[in-house]
């Protein structure tokens, strides 16, 4: 029987890294450069249970996992509230074209 060990968990982590990388370097749509955002976020938590199922780190992994789901879920709240209001004044939420906010 195949058992899947470490190595294909830091590999599926590196793939949703390079995901989110890619997705927040080419789109200029903030919304979906707030899904690479959580793609990232994704990798390190697939990277912190894996790293404690595998090393024995007890429950440590587990609560970091956790921390940063909550902190995504904060930065999610967050910015969706900020795209939202730059979406009323605008009326876009392309990240090129917003320049006004910097004047």
């Amino acid at each position: 029987m195949f058992e899947i060990g470490l190595t294909h968990y830091l590999i599926v982590s590196a793939i949703l890294f390079c995901l989110g990388v890619l997705a927040l370097s080419t789109r200029r749509n903030a919304v979906l450069m707030l899904m690479g955002i959580e793609l990232i976020l994704n990798s390190a938590n697939i990277n912190l249970l894996a790293f404690s199922r595998y090393q024995g780190l007890n429950l440590h992994g587990h609560v970091l996992a956790l921390f940063v789901i909550i902190l995504a879920a904060a930065e999610a709240a967050v910015a969706l509230a900020i795209v939202l209001h730059i979406y009323r004044t605008h009326h876009t939420i392309d990240a090129d074209r917003i320049n006004a906010l910097k004047e």
